[in-house]
């Protein structure tokens, strides 16, 4: 049995938190599981990978046995939600240092231009199966 894709995002970051939830709007085939880096999960699976949690400024998506990063992640998870969300995917033909370089100054400057909450969004009992703690 294939398990879902998995998004692990910054779960203190507004912009993140709003992606987060254009995703479950936009996911009507229930595709993916979310957990915020700063969880357990995310403290057990990431270093798998050899990528530490504490250090990740990017959306990271585990999808069939694979880690995809920045753009890729962001691109992957835009490919398989509805409406014409998936024609972003197209954008993959952009080499991904370019891609990852515009995708670094968003997340280098998230909180500054979207805040910053105290502690984790957390979500409605209708949304909680779609969470890993």
């Amino acid at each position: 049995m294939m398990q879902q894709p998995v998004i692990f995002f910054d779960g203190v970051c507004n912009l993140c938190n709003a992606s987060v939830q254009f995703v479950i709007a936009h996911d009507k085939k229930d595709q993916f599981k979310f957990t915020a880096l700063q969880g357990n999960y995310a403290k057990e699976i990431l270093p798998k990978f050899n990528a530490d949690p504490e250090k990740l400024n990017t959306i990271l998506l585990l999808e069939d046995g694979k880690l995809y990063t920045k753009s890729s992640a962001a691109l992957r998870v835009a490919r398989k939600l509805n409406g014409l969300i998936p024609l972003l995917y197209a954008f993959l033909i952009v080499p991904k240092f370019i891609r990852d370089w515009v995708y670094d100054i968003i997340a280098k400057n998230r909180y500054q231009w979207w805040g910053k909450q105290e502690s984790c969004w957390v979500p409605t009992p209708e949304l909680k199966s779609k969470f890993i703690a």
